[in-house]
C-alpha cells in the first residue's frame, strides 16, 4: 500500500503556473499528490518557505532513448552526418552489456534534473525491469523492418507488447515506427491500425537530416549505403514514400502522433501539421540538433504558423545530459525572438500535450497531478521577466516533487 503524502504548502520567490503569469512570493500547496491551492495559501495551513527558488511544472521531456543513458559523451563527433553517426549507434548498442541498469541511471537523472515526464522510445519493454520512483512514462515501443519480409515479425512483437498487461500504471504503452529508412510502408500502415485500434499514440523520426530526404527522393545516397551494408536495402520503390508529406499524412490518421525532429520540414508540411495541431505535434531536441549542426531550426516560423512543439533530450548518444532545464535554457539563447514564456511553455505544457497528458500535467493548477520542478534562481536579481532569472546560466533544479512525493533536495 502506497503511503499518501501529508498535505504541504510551498512558498517560493516565483511561481510559475505556465497557465498564467509568474506569481512572486506565491504559495503552492498540495494534498494527496494533487494540487489544491496556488497563490495564496490555504487558512491555517503549515507553510515551509523554499527561499530564492523558483516552482515551475514538473518538466516533460517528450523525445528520449534511455538505453544510452550509461554514455559518458556524445557518440562520434559534431557535425558528423547522420548515417556514419548511426553506425556508432550500432556499435554502441550490440555492446550494452546491461541495458536495464542504463534505462534506470537514465530515469533517475531525468527525475533529479526536474522532468517528471517521458517519451521513451524503448528497443525492449523494460516495464518490469525497473522499480521504485520514476517519471511519468510514455513507452513508445520501436519497430523496424526496412525489407518486407521483416514486417511480419515485427507486427508480431509489438502485439506481444500489446498484449503483455502493464504493473505499472505509471507507465503506458505507446508505438514507434522508428523511421523512414528503417520502416517499410507495410510496417507504417500495421503500426498505425493498431494505433487507432488500441487509441495509443505515435513517435517517428522524421525529415532528420538532409540524407533522409535524399534517399526517399532518389532511392540513393549515404543511406542506401548503410542499409546496403547491414543486409538491410530493399530495391523495391514501393517500400518507401518519396516524400516526407506523404508521411505525415500517414500519421495523422493515428489518435495522437509526435514527428520528432522535424530538422527539414517544408513550409507545407508546416501548415499541414498546423491544420492538424489538435493531434499532432513535432518534438524539438535542440542541444541534438546542435551537435550535427544542422541547418537553422525554424522555430519561431513554426509557432507563428501554428504549429505545436515540445521539447527533447533525444539520448545521451548525442546529447551531453538528459537535463531539459538545459534544454530550455539553449532555446532561449538560440532563439532570441520566442517569449520567454512560449519557451518555458515548450518544455512543459507543450510536451504534455504531444503525450496527451495535458488535462494532469504540465501547469500548476488546482487539480493537476503535483509534478513539480523546484529551480534554485540568483537572490539578487531584480526587475524585468522573472523568465530571465529562470533561464540563468547557474539556475538548476534542486528539487523534484512527482505526485506530491519529494525526492532528495540538492545543495
Amino acid at each position: 500500500m502506497t503511503d499518501i503524502p501529508a498535505p504541504i504548502t510551498l512558498r517560493a520567490r516565483w511561481v510559475f503556473p505556465v497557465a498564467g503569469s509568474p506569481l512572486a512570493d506565491a504559495f503552492v500547496t498540495i494534498a494527496d499528490g494533487r494540487i489544491v491551492a496556488v497563490g495564496d495559501p490555504p487558512a491555517g495551513c503549515v507553510v515551509e518557505d523554499l527561499g530564492s527558488v523558483a516552482i515551475v511544472p514538473g518538466l516533460v521531456n517528450a523525445h528520449t532513448h534511455l538505453e544510452f543513458s550509461g554514455i559518458k559523451r556524445p557518440l562520434g563527433s559534431p557535425r558528423m552526418s547522420l548515417p556514419d553517426w548511426i553506425r556508432h549507434v550500432i556499435t554502441e548498442r550490440r555492446a550494452a552489456d546491461d541495458p536495464p541498469h542504463n534505462i534506470r541511471l537514465g530515469l533517475a537523472e531525468c527525475l533529479s534534473t526536474g522532468t517528471t515526464t517521458l517519451g521513451e522510445i524503448a528497443t525492449t519493454d523494460w516495464r518490469t525491469m525497473v522499480d521504485g520512483k520514476k517519471p511519468r512514462v510514455v513507452m513508445f515501443r520501436e519497430a523496424i523492418a526496412p525489407r518486407q519480409a521483416r514486417v511480419a515479425p515485427a507486427l508480431a512483437t509489438i502485439d506481444e507488447f500489446l498484449q503483455a498487461a502493464s504493473p505499472d500504471a505509471a507507465i503506458s504503452p505507446a508505438l514507434s515506427p522508428h523511421a523512414p529508412y528503417t520502416v517499410h510502408r507495410e510496417l507504417l500502415t500495421g503500426l498505425i491500425e493498431r494505433s487507432v485500434a488500441h487509441q495509443l499514440p505515435v513517435a517517428m523520426h522524421l525529415a532528420e537530416s538532409p540524407e533522409e530526404l535524399e534517399l526517399l527522393a532518389t532511392g540513393g545516397g549515404s543511406f542506401r549505403d548503410l542499409l546496403v551494408d547491414l543486409g538491410a536495402w530493399d530495391d523495391d520503390p514501393q517500400s518507401r514514400y518519396a516524400t516526407c508529406r506523404e508521411y505525415l499524412e500517414e500519421l495523422a490518421r493515428a489518435p495522437r502522433a509526435l514527428v520528432i525532429h522535424g530538422n527539414y520540414l517544408s513550409e507545407t508540411d508546416h501548415a499541414f501539421l498546423a491544420a492538424h495541431r489538435a493531434t499532432m505535434s513535432v518534438v524539438y531536441c535542440p542541444r541534438t540538433h546542435a551537435y550535427f549542426d544542422h541547418a537553422p531550426y525554424p522555430l519561431t516560423q513554426m509557432i507563428a504558423g501554428g504549429v505545436r512543439v515540445a521539447l527533447g533530450t533525444d539520448s545521451r548518444a548525442s546529447n551531453p545530459d538528459l537535463d531539459l532545464l538545459a534544454e530550455i535554457k539553449h532555446v532561449a539563447r538560440r532563439h532570441a525572438d520566442v517569449s520567454r514564456a512560449t519557451v518555458l511553455e515548450l518544455g512543459t505544457l507543450a510536451g504534455a500535450r504531444a503525450l496527451g497528458l495535458d488535462n494532469l500535467r504540465g501547469t500548476i493548477e488546482p487539480g493537476k497531478v503535483a509534478d513539480l520542478a523546484v529551480v534554485a534562481i540568483d537572490p539578487a536579481g531584480q526587475g524585468g521577466d522573472p523568465h530571465e532569472r529562470l533561464f540563468a546560466d547557474d539556475s538548476k533544479v534542486i528539487e523534484t516533487i512527482r505526485a506530491g512525493n519529494r525526492q532528495a533536495r540538492k545543495t
